[in-house]
């Protein structure tokens, strides 16, 4: 018999081994449901961990580190310029990937969970090919879809692809240019945009909306921008790309801003321009998955797609394109295959920007409230007023509450500011509970703390705030 034609039984089938996959797959294990997970990659943990969140992360504390050192000379604290050898760099990076993928494999072993790699592909709604290095046709009675999701690509019309590296591509560290060109004004060029401007790049910014970081309120990006335009030579917002081509070993970019035309050289280009699900070439035609046409697996409250044996998570089931979310409907997935009652029913799911300072939110944002005409409460404190930021010469945050009017519920939060991701979590647990603003001020924080920030914006809803001024 050809090897890959004997035809296995498995309950459940994962395909994809990332933040939601292998979440998925050590959910189902722990219930008892024999699991088998198919990914592509000798190593699990999927874009996320080898080559997007966690390298990017590792890269951006070098990056801070690098600033901070800089910044401390205001404090009477000077270092002389920094030495950066870039291959220690890359491979500091990539023992923190190494030591994550390694800790994932032991974890799906000791669950005795049975891992192929390979590309898997749909021959029906019972069944899957693999073709790869452990060639298989598995018979499931559940899947689960978790394959995450592939730069977008801009028309070769516009820049060929020889001529620019996608996220994937610049986190490799291969070199560190003189000059880079970063398409693209969202999060994740953001980070990248700091990280090599720390590195020593002179970076430059074309993004086509009126505004960099479209997904969060002006309010929170404004104190980023402001530290952005003094690191990076260029910022240009409503910026149209025209035409980028090769020219010896630069490469030359012609975009429009208003009435002018600017053509410009770069050594490198970064194309950071979104993300699109990965739900092509999976063989779903063969199934009664229903795919929408942006490409996401449409699925209901319990991620069960119109196929009832076939479940779908993380970037191929919609926006938002974040690795807790994926995380989260592994777990609501496993756990309704297992037998259980389980929805994805979040309130909130944070988003966090990583650049210095970093921007995160949650629930319903300022803007979208009043787009919708909600009857809204805002407490605003500025980190300006916070003993702890001006302790740390990071004074530039704002922290603030978007709450009922009525009610006084918290719908919404935002912050920026130094560790504004770690902070916006019991801003998630506020909303997730029903938490009243009230409930909030009430609650005594640590001092000096920024985390007393929310409990400041908190009391600024009611009128109460102590360290602002009141209208």
């Amino acid at each position: 018999m050809v090897v890959g034609e004997l035809l296995e039984e498995t309950d459940l089938v994962v395909i994809g081994g990332g933040p939601g996959g292998y979440v998925a797959a050590f959910r189902a294990a722990d219930l008892g449901v024999p699991t088998t997970l198919v990914d592509a990659n000798p190593v699990l943990g999927g874009v996320c961990l080898r080559e997007g969140c966690i390298p990017s992360k590792a890269l951006l504390h070098v990056a801070h580190l690098i600033e901070n050192a800089h910044a401390a000379a205001e404090w009477g604290v000077t270092f002389g310029k920094p030495k950066i050898d870039v291959d220690k760099v890359r491979d500091w990076k990539q023992s923190v990937v190494d030591k994550l993928c390694g800790g994932i494999s032991t974890l799906a072993k000791k669950r005795n969970i049975r891992v192929i790699q390979g590309v898997a592909r749909f021959e029906d709604g019972r069944t899957i090919r693999v073709d790869g290095p452990q060639g298989a046709r598995l018979k499931f009675k559940h899947a689960i879809i978790a394959t995450g999701s592939r730069p977008k690509r801009l028309p070769e019309s516009l820049i060929p692809a020889d001529c620019c590296v996608d996220s994937s591509g610049a986190l490799e560290l291969a070199t560190v240019p003189k000059t880079l060109l970063v398409i693209g004004g969202g999060y994740i060029g953001l980070e990248l945009g700091q990280v090599y401007a720390a590195l020593g790049s002179r970076i430059t910014v074309v993004e086509a909306l009126d505004r960099l970081l479209t997904g969060c309120d002006d309010d929170l990006a404004r104190p980023l921008v402001a530290r952005l335009t003094k690191q990076f030579e260029a910022v240009h917002v409503s910026a149209k790309l025209e035409a980028a081509r090769r020219v010896g070993k630069e490469i030359e970019v012609a975009f429009t801003k208003g009435p002018e035309r600017h053509v410009l050289k770069f050594e490198q280009v970064l194309v950071s321009v979104g993300r699109q699900p990965l739900t092509d070439n999976l063989g779903l035609e063969h199934t009664q998955v229903v795919v929408n046409d942006r490409g996401f697996i449409e699925v209901d409250a319990t991620r069960r797609t119109a196929d009832k044996r076939i479940f779908a998570i993380g970037d191929v089931a919609g926006n938002p394109m974040l690795a807790h979310k994926a995380s989260r409907e592994g777990i609501v997935a496993a756990e309704v295959i297992a037998g259980h009652k389980a929805e994805f029913d979040a309130r909130a799911i944070p988003a966090v920007v990583y650049t210095s300072p970093e921007v995160a939110w949650c629930g319903l944002t300022e803007s979208e409230a009043r787009a919708a005409g909600r009857a809204i409460k805002v407490g605003k404190f500025p980190w300006g007023a916070s003993g702890r930021a001006i302790a740390m010469g990071r004074p530039e945050g704002l922290t603030k509450v978007i709450a009922d009017a009525q009610t006084n519920r918290v719908l919404g939060v935002g912050i920026v500011g130094e560790h504004a991701g770690d902070l916006i979590a019991e801003a998630v647990l506020a909303i997730e509970m029903g938490a009243l603003a009230e409930d909030i001020a009430l609650t005594i924080h640590p001092h000096p703390a920024t985390s007393e920030t929310l409990m400041e914006a908190a009391e600024s809803v009611l009128g109460t705030a102590i360290h602002a001024l009141r209208k």
